[in-house]
């Protein structure tokens, strides 16, 4: 983990480079910034010896056997003390680890010291540049170079007292002898080493995702932001730093260190026991610390990064040099917490990242407005009726994620946020929607924009804004419709896009299963071209036909349709989208049958997830073989009349999981594997769950998630 701090503190370096774009600045620092970045390389060359590396594994080690001990079964206890003594026996150190240890942490710790406070006045420079004059600019310029040097000078210094290693083994043979002592059998220090080896920006970020809790999960694109707030993404000209994030995201995923909840949404957390091996490193590193909230927690003044959970009665002291705060209460936070946040606000004036959940504070913190280096707002879950007017001094915010506000907001502070990239709102009166005040498109950097209402001339705004990836505008109606499918048109670079239609309340009875019945899509046919690398699109309101340009989407993967109550069935054009992985249709469809046109062979060629949705569906009649080939998951959601499974679901093997939820009794009866009919069709599927309309079900009772994309 040593290696990890320089690196991300030359990142940091390299960012001023990027930031001091006047020629002129740049002369006077410049050889000086490449010169300590060089010196780092020295470091961080140091810190890759092999002796290092098993340090910092014996020591995560006993910090995980400390923290999972009342959990751990002997055998698994066992195999960490194995691992353990197998560290010290191939390094050569087991009589004198402790020594060594001591003066590695020692010396370990005085870079880390150095190099905070040398990342402390890297901010200090930014903020105090940003504004000046251009004769301040040069002095305070020429004053950072000078500090640069003294850095770079304390770093020799620590050098030359660094801890003599002597000999010690090749890394890779390290590596190899212990896949060899410990492989399937113990699973446990298996998944340990895998996460040892780990790139240093993927095990990071691994950690920040450990920091929010399992009740408020995160979906990809929610996490790739606080990445890139926090510095673990290496910021370089011409490249979006997002790109990156969501790259390193994805590759965790797939090394199943990170794990997609099932549904059509991407919501991830970190599975056991990659959970607990993260925990260990922050509690061995003082690195991000993450802990339930009570009167006794006491937090390490080392900590840059802190995650507080389950707080309500007081959140505890914090040192002034955080840079990141997750807090995520219970039930809200008591008005004594309320007090120590405003406390622990005013003295953190280098935070980057503040995400606040459930706290249903009514008020921000007027504090708020002196993060000045704050790039990472977000407040969800909250009754937030107002932002500080002082919300426009957040001149490096980059993030503002504001969901369940409790009345309308006023907004025009936003507009002085330059910097801002990722804009997201959801009000929870209404349609959901938040009203931005006219001139958002100055917002030249945003890419993400969402919960919006575009009426009042936002939808001619729009069509400006051609930055945007993700755009989800509520409440749209016939006097705007028109406009905002011409702006969006214009959006190239577009590749999510989530569209709600007004809600007709006058007509609207809550107790009718055709919600939205009368709430059309106005004018939806001159959407005909729509953006080329759209990806996810998700329409909520009546459809009065299946729009032609829909089927020629090839470049969608994720379609989710909702209350659009079609006459024909939408499987019939859908299934020829040549990337479409999946599918979701909340009563989207209002016939009563589902004929096997709708799923011919070769049908749907890629898709994984089919969630389907409808009260009036009393049949479906065939699925033709070859169809559906790489199908994972089926949810039958609130489908009371359907009194069969199609024939043909046998054929598809690659289902892993069927989830059956308030389904006909005399569906179930059939499908029972003690003696249904039917049971031919499912016996082949690995999973299946259901919970009937009224009683239990033969299997599990766990309802499916719907969720937005």
């Amino acid at each position: 983990m040593a290696v990890s701090f320089v690196t991300l503190f030359q990142w940091r370096l390299n960012s001023v480079l990027l930031i001091l774009d006047d020629e002129i600045l740049l002369s006077g620092v410049k050889d000086q910034i490449l010169s300590l970045v060089s010196k780092l390389d020295e470091v961080g060359n140091y810190l890759g010896d092999p002796l290092f590396w098993t340090l910092h594994a014996r020591e995560m080690a006993r910090s995980f056997l400390t923290l999972d001990e009342p959990k751990l079964e002997k055998k698994e206890k066992d195999q960490m003390v194995s691992f353990i003594r197998k560290l010290d026996e191939v390094t050569g150190v087991a009589g004198d680890v402790e020594r060594i240890g001591g003066c590695y942490k020692t010396w370990v710790s005085e870079i880390r010291g150095t190099l905070r406070e040398a990342d402390d006045y890297v901010d200090d420079f930014v903020m105090k540049v940003y504004g000046q004059t251009e004769q301040d600019q040069k002095e305070s310029t020429a004053e950072f170079g000078s500090e640069i040097e003294i850095i770079k000078s304390r770093i020799s210094e620590i050098m030359n007292r660094k801890p003599q290693l002597g000999f010690s083994p090749n890394l890779e043979d390290i590596k190899k002898l212990l896949r060899s002592k410990f492989d399937e059998e113990t699973p446990l220090v298996s998944c340990m080493l895998s996460y040892m080896n780990l790139p240093y920006d993927l095990k990071l970020s691994l950690l920040f995702c450990c920091a929010f809790r399992r009740v408020y999960l995160k979906t990809k694109a929610d996490l790739v932001p606080v990445l890139v707030a926090a510095g673990l993404v290496q910021e370089k000209s011409g490249e979006l730093m997002e790109d990156k994030a969501q790259e390193n995201i994805e590759r965790l995923v797939d090394l199943g260190m990170l794990k997609e909840e099932v549904g059509i949404s991407d919501f991830c957390s970190v599975p056991s026991p990659y959970n607990e091996f993260s925990l260990s490193v922050m509690k061995a590193e003082d690195f991000f610390i993450s802990t339930a909230n009570s009167e006794s927690t006491i937090i390490s003044p080392m900590a840059r990064h802190v995650s507080i959970h389950d707080a309500y009665n007081t959140i505890p002291n914090i040192n002034s040099f955080l840079h990141s705060l997750v807090v995520s209460a219970k039930d809200g936070l008591s008005e004594a917490s309320s007090d120590c946040l405003r406390n622990v606000l005013h003295n953190a004036k280098l935070l980057r990242v503040l995400n606040l959940e459930n706290t249903k504070l009514k008020n921000l913190p007027d504090e708020v407005g002196q993060l000045l280096n704050l790039k990472y707002l977000g407040v969800t879950h909250s009754k937030l009726n107002e932002l500080p007017v002082s919300i426009s001094n957040l001149r490096n915010l980059q993030t503002l994620d504001i969901f369940f506000l409790g009345f309308e907001v006023e907004l025009s502070g936003v507009l002085n946020l330059t910097q801002l990239r990722h804009l997201k709102m959801h009000g929870s009166i209404n349609d959901g929607e938040v009203r931005v005040p006219q001139g958002i498109s100055r917002l030249r950097n945003l890419q993400t924009l969402g919960g919006i209402y575009a009426g009042g001339g936002i939808a001619k705004e729009l069509g400006v804004m051609t930055q945007l990836r993700s755009l989800e505008v509520r409440c749209v109606s016939g006097d705007h419709a028109d406009e905002l499918y011409f702006s969006v048109m214009k959006l190239s670079m577009l590749r999510k896009l989530f569209l709600t239609v007004e809600m007709e309340r006058e007509s609207y009875d809550s107790s009718s299963s055709l919600r939205y019945e009368n709430s059309i899509f106005h004018c939806l046919e001159s959407f005909s071209s729509p953006p080329p690398l759209l990806q996810t699109l998700q329409l909520e309101g009546r459809l009065i036909e299946m729009p032609l340009w829909l089927g020629s989407m090839e470049n969608l993967t994720k379609l989710d349709m909702r209350y659009s109550h079609l006459s024909e069935n939408p499987t019939t054009i859908l299934q020829f989208l040549p990337n479409l992985k999946y599918l979701q249709m909340f009563e989207a469809y209002k016939g009563r049958r589902m004929e096997k046109e709708s799923f011919r062979a070769g049908g749907f060629s890629k898709l994984e997830y089919l969630f389907i949705s409808s009260r009036n569906l009393v049949e479906w009649k065939e699925i033709e073989e070859g169809a559906l080939p790489c199908l994972k998951q089926l949810f039958i959601y609130y489908c009371y009349e359907l009194m069969v499974l199609p024939e043909g679901l046998q054929h598809v093997t690659t289902l892993q999981l069927l989830n059956m939820w308030c389904v006909h009794e005399d569906l179930i009866r059939r499908l029972s594997p003690n003696g249904g009919p039917e049971n031919y069709k499912i016996k082949h599927i690995p999973l299946v769950k259901y919970k009937g309309d009224m009683s239990r079900g033969f299997w599990g009772e766990q309802p499916p998630r719907v969720t937005n994309l």
